[in-house]
C-alpha cells in the first residue's frame, strides 16, 4: 500500500470522527433548547409558606442586653405547580428583631415536594444568652409593655425543581414571615403546659427564589 492510500484513509478517518462530533453536538443543542422551551411553557411558580403559629417557651432579657428565646413555629409550604415537583435540598429557619439575628438556625431535613403538595414543620428556634444592640433591647423593653413584639420567622435555602426526568440547578429560596405576638399577654394565646403560649397567627409570607 503506498504512502498516498495511508494518508487518503487517514483523512476519511478523521472526516468521520469530525462529523460524529458534530451530529452529538446538533443533537445536545436540539435537547437543550427542547428543555428551555418546555422549561419556558410550564413556567414554575415559586413555593408559597404560611406562618401558622408560634409557641412561645420562653423568651426573656436574663441580664441586659442578652436575650433568651425558644419557640416552636409551625409553617406550611406549598407547591403550586402542577406539573413541576420541587426538591428542597437546605432549608434553615430563624428568628429576627429589628433585623437582628435572636436565634441559631435551625436546619430542616431535605425533602421533595410533589406537584400541589403541601408539608407542613414544627421545628424549635431558639437562642440562650444572645448578645442584643443596646437600642434593639430598649426596643424590645417598651415593645413588651406597650403592645405585641413584631418577630420575622426566616427560612433561607436551596431548592430544585424537577420537570418530568430533567432537573434543574440549585436556586437560592429567601422566605420573610412576620408574626406579632403578644408575649405580654398569655390570655392572647393558649396555654400549652405550665409555661408555654400558643399564638395562632396564620401568616402569609413574602417568598423569592
Amino acid at each position: 500500500m503506498s504512502a498516498k492510500d495511508c494518508g487518503s484513509h487517514g483523512h476519511k478517518r478523521r472526516k468521520i470522527f469530525r462529523r460524529i462530533f458534530a451530529g452529538i453536538l446538533v443533537f445536545l443543542f436540539i435537547v437543550l433548547v427542547t428543555i428551555l422551551i418546555v422549561w419556558a411553557v410550564l413556567r414554575p411558580s415559586k413555593p408559597s409558606f404560611l406562618l401558622q403559629d408560634a409557641t412561645v417557651y420562653a423568651f426573656n432579657a436574663t441580664t441586659p442586653n442578652f436575650l433568651t428565646s425558644n419557640l416552636q413555629v409551625t409553617f406550611s409550604t406549598r407547591n403550586p405547580n402542577d406539573k413541576i415537583g420541587v426538591y428542597y435540598d437546605k432549608l434553615d429557619v430563624y428568628a429576627e428583631y429589628r433585623t437582628q439575628q435572636i436565634t441559631l438556625r435551625t436546619r430542616i431535613q431535605p425533602f421533595y415536594q410533589g406537584h400541589k403538595e403541601v408539608n407542613v414543620w414544627s421545628p424549635f428556634v431558639y437562642g440562650t444568652a444572645i448578645p442584643v444592640a443596646p437600642y434593639n433591647a430598649v426596643s424590645l423593653r417598651q415593645d413588651q409593655s406597650s403592645g405585641p413584639v413584631q418577630l420575622l420567622i426566616k427560612m433561607d435555602g436551596r431548592v430544585r425543581f424537577k420537570v418530568g426526568s430533567f432537573i434543574s440547578g440549585r436556586y437560592h429560596l429567601y422566605s420573610r414571615c412576620q408574626a406579632y405576638i403578644q408575649f405580654g399577654k398569655r390570655n392572647a394565646g393558649v396555654l400549652v403546659g405550665n409555661n408555654a403560649v400558643k399564638y395562632t397567627l396564620a401568616e402569609r409570607c413574602s417568598v423569592s427564589v
